[in-house]
């Protein structure tokens, strides 16, 4: 498969986005000299998968109004899976090679199952207010874990950026939570850990291979595991099937397992890991007007001093070079 004309002139991504390498032959460039155009086109897929993703702590909440949380997370998983192996067997994608294994794997377990999962338990009993502080935090923890896994050092400037917009969305999704601690905040922990490895592995891969095949074979990859998990859940967990119920799972499914993770691997190839996880510190923000209209929470009056202090931390990220 090649699409990289297409591609290009659609996005002015100046890289390569055919097929992977095939066995034997010289891997590609780890980098690719960009153009601002180039940085700007990243920068907006970056910011659609964002914004995908900004939906699904709502998607999910609907979601359980008719699905428990263990059928929730696997069939999303097995539907995501069948929309991307149907891509891959259209577009004669070979297997990846044996060396990227690994890393799917990690992928695999980070965004396809890990977050899905423990974000899904903690909504349960947690507000989407609450549970958006995982998102906050989820910038800086991956690229932590960029600087370690690739090599990556970002200037002193990025750093400061980084830690400040992370420690304003983290003061207000605890602020609009309450505070308090609960059972909760274990699994959205655990669920930043995991995921922040999942985009950094993500992350790296998109560099020598597309993004979205990336996600899809870690989707077909997980599905020896989500297909019987889902015919258990579904046999053992009680299903309502409602407009809201069916309309979360084929968002969390569709938008954010497979089309959000598309274009965010994307991006995060063109600009980085780093600079890239930084536009998810608007994602807690983009999470609670979701949930105003979709849910009919509340906000208070600190939400726009957030947006606009999150907006400054974002614009000095993308301008520092490490």
């Amino acid at each position: 498969m090649s699409t990289e004309n297409s591609a290009t002139a659609a996005t002015g991504i100046a890289v390569d986005v055919g097929a992977a390498p095939a066995p034997g032959a010289a891997p590609r460039p780890a980098t690719t000299p960009l153009t601002p155009k180039a940085t700007r086109g990243g920068t907006v897929l970056a910011a659609l998968g964002v914004t995908a993703f900004s939906l699904t702590f709502p998607a999910t909440a609907w979601g359980l109004e008719g699905f428990g949380p263990w059928s929730l997370v696997t069939v999303r998983s097995v539907l995501a899976a069948v929309i991307a192996g149907s891509c891959l067997l259209a577009l004669h994608v070979p297997v990846p090679q044996r060396r990227h294994w690994a890393g799917l794997a990690v992928v695999g377990a980070g965004v396809v199952l890990g977050f899905p999962l423990l974000t899904t338990l903690a909504l349960e009993t947690a507000t989407t207010a609450h549970s958006a502080v995982v998102v906050g935090l989820l910038p800086l923890t991956t690229a932590l874990l960029s600087a370690l896994r690739t090599g990556a050092r970002p200037s002193r400037g990025f750093w400061i950026a980084a830690c400040a917009g992370a420690a304003a969305v983290i003061a207000f999704t605890v602020q609009q939570s309450g505070g308090t601690l609960t059972t909760a905040d274990l699994y959205l922990f655990g669920a930043l850990l995991i995921c922040a490895a999942g985009y950094t592995e993500g992350g790296r891969l998109a560099r020598v291979m597309p993004g979205w095949q990336v996600i899809a074979w870690a989707l077909v990859m997980c599905l020896p595991l989500t297909v019987p998990g889902a015919v258990v859940a579904l046999s053992h967990e009680p299903l309502h099937l409602t407009g809201h119920a069916v309309a979360g799972l084929l968002w969390v499914a569709v938008g954010s397992q497979f089309l959000g993770l598309v274009v965010w691997y994307r991006g995060m190839a063109v600009i980085g890991i780093p600079k890239a996880s930084q536009l998810q510190l608007a994602q807690p923000l983009l999470t609670l007007v979701w949930s105003v209209f979709l849910l009919g929470e509340h906000l208070s009056p600190a939400a726009p001093l957030t947006a606009a202090a999150v907006l400054v931390c974002i614009a000095v990220t993308q301008r520092s070079r490490g």
